[in-house]
């Protein structure tokens, strides 16, 4: 197989709402498609393959992704697929299809509403089903141990925690698709050590971006962001046996994919709780050289299943405009950081441009 270089050509999102129930997820997801695909010139029948991330847990109904395509259109047919992922896996995925050379341009596309039901409940099914599942410890309970294990090993305390809330969000003002911008209060004691101003917003939302190989993605974007290197790796499954302070799997993904061959002047990290940044930051190295999360990162927009494509869409954003020459994007799944993937992006030598 011959090598061949791969970028993301076009990034579009949503603006990130706590409720959108006047919204169905095509109605959703529509927009987003008419955006993505308007930024690059593409119309959906010269897109090589199409592929999604969402979850059947958070639309209540099994093979709910197949009603989504109704926003896609599977007519003339289309080559695709889906991940019951985060859509940065579904990136994944259609990076490996335009690697093989069976496609020149792809569509990733990601979405969840999440203000339907219980959410911290919801994510209580990603859990081993018999030692852990059955006890219900929802997302924040389990997110607030990993904090208060940081705090205990030294690693942060609240004050610093805070910092993390207040930076973000202050970014966010910039961000017109987040859901919290500017400052904000800590808040009220959620669950020990974290408050509310430490976890992320619950919301709806969309995302979707395309790829393209070679010189197809210089003829799409003046600027392509080009992936030299993605990985993705995973945790046990049982809590039990992790060191929650640490993330090996987030340290390997990076090595994998090239993150510590050269400095990042970006990192957007998906990182829903402000003490998994503390643990993301020593994972992957990054220095106060870096800008981390200039768009505000999940603790301004979490859409569940759209979060982790939406920082690999973001880092490639800040490559087109000119604002980054090589980011770094992460994005997680399950609890505690549980699963995650690195991708470093670059742009072209300006002086080539």
């Amino acid at each position: 197989m011959i090598p061949r270089d791969v970028a993301i050509v076009a990034f579009a999102q949503t603006v990130h709402r706590r409720r959108t129930d006047d919204l169905s997820e095509v109605e959703m997801l529509m927009p987003v498609l008419h955006e993505v695909l308007g930024e690059t010139g593409l119309k959906a029948g010269d897109i090589g393959f199409t592929c999604s991330g969402s979850s059947d847990y958070l639309a209540g109904r099994a093979f709910s992704f197949t009603m989504a395509l109704d926003g896609v259109g599977a007519w003339p047919p289309i080559a695709e697929s889906h991940v019951e992922m985060d859509g940065a896996w579904a990136l994944y995925e259609a990076w490996v299809k335009l690697l093989t050379g069976e496609a020149d341009t792809a569509l990733v596309y990601a979405y969840g509403k999440s203000s339907p039901g219980p959410l911290r409940d919801v994510l209580t099914r990603q859990l081993d089903p018999y030692y852990l599942a059955p006890l219900w410890p929802d997302s924040v309970s389990l997110a607030a141990l990993q904090a208060q294990a940081l705090i205990d090993a030294g690693d942060t305390d609240e004050p610093r925690l805070a910092a993390i809330a207040a930076r973000s969000r202050a970014s966010a003002e910039d961000n017109p698709h987040a859901q919290l911008r500017g400052p904000r209060p800590r808040g009220d004691l959620l669950v020990h050590p974290l408050r509310t101003g430490d976890c992320p917003p619950i919301g709806d939302g969309a995302a979707a971006v395309v790829l393209a190989a070679g010189d197809r993605a210089r003829e799409l974007c003046d600027r392509p962001a080009w992936l030299r290197g993605i990985d993705h790796r995973i945790e046990p499954h049982g809590l039990g046996v992790r060191d929650l302070t640490d993330s090996p799997s987030t340290r390997l993904a990076a090595q994998r994919a090239g993150a510590f061959d050269r400095p990042v002047d970006t990192a957007e990290l998906h990182a829903p709780f402000t003490s998994q940044e503390v643990v993301l930051r020593k994972a992957l190295r990054l220095d106060d050289r870096v800008r981390v999360n200039p768009s505000g990162g999940a603790l301004a927009a979490n859409p569940v299943m759209a979060a982790g494509l939406i920082r690999l869409g973001e880092a490639a954003a800040a490559i087109h405009r000119g604002a980054s020459d090589r980011a770094l994007a992460h994005a997680t799944s399950g609890p505690c950081l549980q699963q995650n993937l690195v991708a470093v992006l670059e742009g072209e030598p300006r002086a080539a441009r």
